[in-house]
């Protein structure tokens, strides 16, 4: 199917519903007919939310993780049922295989333990003030748990955090340790204190400001800057704790750095333990980041509990959906690893929609926000595939023994309906070649036998570019009677009713979206935050470029919105139309080349762009459906943005993201970042072909290389941007501000000292005074930074804090 564009139209014979607002003259109004849409260049605000991987690298008897897996209860229980036959001696077995074979002494998301008198006094009465129960008062005493923090080691007090507090401890500890940092330092530091924070497993960190994106400062380069600048000071304070602390002198190295998965050994030690012990192990005691810790920390537990609960329910979906056709199933366990998934969150925040909505007399409220931004969302769920593989990916490989469809699918089954469910999943078997003679193949259930069978047939399984997207519930869909995205006020509530009476959510927890909406009254600005972003190879390239193209694409929904060529009934809201546009994001995710759209499908929107589609034909196998290949899909999508608003991708700066956009999916192997990320990984291996290594090495060697060879480089590269932004600084910044920089680098040669300190900081040999020098320096920056962002904003001109005002500036 090809063709020129055209605009978007009813079916025939099929009666239009009346909306109850006039787009093109609601969005009219909000302009002030000044010819602006929301999110056109000037008016976007941005920021972002990174989840970072941990670790800590040690003997056994050293490290937190094992020492408390060794002396826990629940150890000494099972022990003392396999003595008495209560249970089998090999789980024992294998619990003490996990931990005394660890080569490489790597135990992602351990705790640390140090004495409690390493710590500067300020940083003393910091941890003092986190212990507490309701940070809002203080006259409540102490949170309960306050034991799993202060323990007695060798006869004095030693405190045992997890690495997400570390690092707001080390900060603390940096700016006041010695003799401190040259004012106006310690003050600026102090401010990003809230910045560092965690609620799942892995700590995470949020924008240190406002980045206003414009085509004058490159767009969305700005935010990648800025987000390099936070794990520049991740890495830095997490290496004074290994010195200041004396955690490196006693066997216990702490590292940070990107990783989308769960970590392999994690995943093992899940399959043997229960799920409450798990969730003692690694869920986040939210120590940071909210006033009642132990209220968020519940919380945490709860979401535990509903996802594992809904990885079981997934089993009975696909038993109704045809996929599991007799009882030989692979129960999963009741324990669910997906929260230790670490993404990245993009939000947008536009001045236009949040200056109307904080001025009564606009006529532009809550529901009219709603309406506008659900309709965006639909829109730009159709652009996502874009995303997938070529800006971020989480590259693994699935052995023949893991297609066990009710482990291989995840959540897919609480995300798409059962038809497409069904295609998929057959296209994912073909794409993997799971056959015997022509006959569809897979695993039978014991791990003997499923070996057995790959070595003897050659069944290698797959290899797929974001195995993130599919280990984790990015989107749960909607039900007949409560749509998630209709535009009506209250949806989401309605929504999580309905999945919370089918056993399948629970309507305390957040509902699950790959690009959210952001309201206005809820966190003080208005826009959306993409959520479907992994990990990035390279923060300037790949960061930088997704949050343009995520800028235009939100943009183009406004635009033509504002055109009048474009309604919610023309991409309607029952979950056949929701699963058939968000399969093809899946489909990408998987890296299935084709995915099925029915002919006489009732989204319009999707028919537009399948004008534009090479290549589209008749499915023989599905009747009724087009058959659409994935790549000639996205080239359609790009060359929508072309064409139907040129001007709009002129006037963002965006012909360039583009070019690189084309790049990308013409050679994806060169310049996506999962064809990037992947030849990292084999080089780590010494192989060409990821399809000739065995799926736990290939898996184990990508972690290697994240914490190894991509750490360095993303290292060096933010090093390389903080000299550039600290001789800005020389020339043009505030008076204290060069004064504090002269103190930290006396002889001048900021760069020179950098490229040196740099070196010794990837090495690992860097001293503590070193490294609190170069806080320092990063603190400089990120004031610098905030002195030119401080100028006054009205109320609710942009996302004062991405992903969240309440924790803002």
């Amino acid at each position: 199917m090809t063709g020129r564009p055209h605009r978007l139209t009813s079916l025939p014979g099929r009666p239009r519903r009346t909306t109850p607002f006039d787009l093109p003259k609601l969005l009219k109004t909000l302009a002030a007919d000044s010819g602006r849409i929301p999110f056109c260049d000037g008016d976007v605000t941005a920021g972002a939310e990174n989840e970072i991987q941990v670790a800590v690298i040690g003997r056994q008897e050293d490290v937190d993780l094992p020492e408390t897996i060794a002396h826990s209860n629940y150890f000494t229980n099972i022990m003392r049922r396999a003595r008495s036959g209560d249970t089998s001696p090999r789980l024992v077995s294998y619990l003490e295989n996990f931990l005394q074979d660890n080569r490489e002494r790597v135990w992602e998301n351990s705790w640390v333990r140090f004495p409690r008198r390493m710590l500067s006094s300020f940083a003393g009465r910091l941890l003092s003030h986190d212990l507490l129960a309701d940070k809002r008062r203080p006259e409540l005493g102490l949170r309960v748990d306050t034991g799993r923090f202060l323990i007695q080691k060798d006869g004095e007090e030693h405190l045992r955090v997890p690495i997400s507090y570390l690092l707001k401890l080390a900060l603390a500890d940096a700016l006041a340790a010695g003799k401190g940092l040259p004012a106006p330092l310690p003050a600026a530091g102090e401010v990003l204190f809230d910045h560092f924070l965690s609620d799942n497993t892995s700590p995470e960190t949020f924008s240190f400001r406002v980045v206003s994106l414009s085509a004058a400062s490159g767009q969305g380069r700005a935010l990648a800057r800025e987000t390099g600048r936070r794990y520049l000071l991740c890495q830095l304070l997490v290496e004074y704790a290994n010195q200041r602390f004396h955690l490196a002198a006693s066997g216990q190295r702490a590292m940070v750095y990107f990783a989308p998965q769960t970590p392999v050994r994690q995943r093992d030690l899940n399959e043997l333990i229960a799920d409450g012990f798990y969730r003692e192990l690694f869920l986040s005691p939210c120590l940071s980041g909210w006033d009642e810790g132990e209220k968020k920390h519940r919380y945490m537990e709860l979401c535990h509990q509903v996802l594992s609960r809904s990885q079981l329910q997934a089993v009975a979906k696909l038993r109704e959906a045809g996929i599991i056709t007799n009882n030989l199933v692979m129960l999963p366990n009741v324990s669910n690893t997906s929260l230790a998934n670490n993404g990245t969150h993009i939000s947008l925040g536009s001045r236009l929609l949040g200056g109307a909505l904080a001025d009564p007399a606009s006529g532009f409220g809550a529901a009219e926000e709603k309406h506008l931004g659900d309709l965006a969302i639909k829109c730009v769920e159709h652009f996502l595939p874009l995303f997938v593989g070529t800006y971020s990916a989480a590259p693994a490989r699935l052995g023949f023994t893991d297609f066990h469809p009710e482990k291989a699918l995840g959540f897919l089954p609480h995300e798409l309906d059962y038809t497409h469910l069904r295609m998929l999943w057959r296209r994912w078997r073909k794409k993997a070649d799971l056959s015997i003679c022509g006959r569809p193949l897979t695993p039978f259930g014991p791990d003997w036998l499923d070996s057995s069978a790959s070595t003897l047939f050659g069944l290698r399984g797959d290899f797929i570019p974001d195995a993130r997207l599919i280990d984790y519930p990015a989107a749960l869909l909607s039900t007949r009677r409560s749509p998630a995205l209709d535009g009506r006020l209250g949806n989401h509530d309605r929504l999580k009713a309905d999945l919370s009476a089918l056993g399948a959510f629970d309507p305390n927890m957040s509902l699950y979206l790959l690009y959210r909406q952001r309201q206005f009254a809820a966190m003080g600005y208005s826009g959306f935050e993409g959520r479907h972003y992994s990990l990035f190879e390279n923060l300037g390239d790949d960061m930088g470029e997704a949050a343009t193209l995520q800028t235009l694409v939100t943009a183009y929904a406004y635009r033509i919105m504002a055109e009048g060529r474009l309604r919610h009934r023309q991409i309607p809201d029952d979950p056949t139309s929701e699963s058939e546009r968000r399969q093809i994001f899946f489909a990408s995710a998987i890296g299935i080349p084709t995915f099925f759209v029915r002919r006489n499908s009732r989204n319009l929107f999707l028919r537009h762009i399948l004008k534009r589609t090479a290549h589209v034909r008749a499915s023989r196998r599905y009747p009724g459906y087009l058959r659409v290949p994935l790549s000639d899909y996205q080239k359609a999508l790009v060359a929508a943005l072309r064409e139907d608003v040129p001007d709009l991708v002129e006037s963002l700066g965006a012909e360039e993201t583009l070019r690189d956009l084309d790049r990308r999916l013409e050679h994806p192997e060169l310049h996506s970042a999962a064809g990037r990320l992947t030849s990292g990984i084999l080089r780590e291996l010494g192989a060409r072909d990821p399809m000739r290594v065995p799926a736990r090495e290939f898996n184990l060697a990508a972690e290697a290389y994240y914490r190894g060879g991509l750490r360095r480089t993303q290292l060096l590269e933010t090093f390389a941007e903080l000299g550039e932004d600290l001789q800005t600084l020389e020339g043009g910044g505030t008076e204290p501000l060069r004064r504090a920089l002269s103190t930290l680098v006396p002889g001048g040669e900021v760069r020179v000292f950098l490229r040196s300190a740099g070196d010794e900081v990837a090495a690992g040999t860097a001293d503590d005074l070193l490294l609190q020098r170069l806080i320092g320096l990063v603190l400089c920056a990120v004031e610098h930074d905030r002195d030119g962002a401080r100028r006054p904003l009205e109320k609710g001109t942009g996302n004062d804090s991405c992903p969240s005002v309440r924790r803002a500036l």
